[in-house]
């Protein structure tokens, strides 16, 4: 079943509560939500306290997207927070330290994900799938919203589904063209900013990517 997760990346920050709102009532499945911490990746965006803020907004899960690096020090906070999946990048994590941190998750009823970025070989995040819920595959280097497509993620998608039976999300570029394209190549959620916040019927974009 194909699940469509807005990324609040392209919300209108200023009038938040309204925007989960919005997308809430047309239909999507998840919120995705981006942590960065401008050591990571080349911008800054938000912390525990606004995603605790987010909770209070919306009924809908949690996806809490961690471009941080040492993301193992904040994982209590996001959970308190109340994320409802957490996501960490294989760039930033030993596999000691996944380990770890997916016992934390497993215990708080967490589900965990690993995410790669473009340049990132699938061989890298091979040994971590035992320990994870889904994958997370990053279709534009991460870092900032409205960003083109890189279509050599079609291929790491395709690999990826012929090894990962669980859930494999997409980050990055999607629209109704390469949202078709990354469900053809095996992905069930996608995670779409500019294309559903700057819709003129969000309802609409939303069924379009299912």
């Amino acid at each position: 079943m194909i699940k469509v997760a807005p990324s609040i990346l392209s919300a209108d920050f200023s009038n938040l509560g309204a925007e989960l709102k919005k997308v809430q009532r047309a239909g999507a499945d998840l919120i995705h939500v981006d942590i960065m911490d401008g050591h990571f990746v080349p911008n800054i965006t938000i912390g525990p306290v606004v995603v605790k803020y987010i909770r209070k907004t919306t009924r809908l899960p949690l996806d809490v997207h961690l471009m941080i690096e040492n993301p193992a020090k904040y994982i209590d906070a996001f959970v308190e927070a109340g994320s409802d999946m957490i996501t960490v990048h294989i760039e930033v994590v030993s596999l000691k330290e996944l380990a770890a941190i997916a016992k934390i998750l497993k215990r708080r009823g967490v589900k965990f994900g690993i995410s790669l970025n473009p340049a990132t070989p699938l061989a890298k995040i091979k040994k971590a799938l035992a320990l994870v819920d889904f994958v997370l595959v990053m279709s534009v280097n991460p870092g900032f919203g409205g960003q083109a497509f890189i279509p050599s993620a079609l291929t790491k998608i395709r690999q990826l589904r012929a090894i990962f039976k669980k859930d494999i999300a997409v980050d990055g570029g999607i629209n109704h063209i390469t949202g078709r394209q990354v469900k053809e190549a095996g992905a069930n959620i996608l995670a779409a900013g500019s294309y559903i916040f700057g819709a003129k019927n969000t309802k609409k974009a939303i069924n379009s990517l299912r």
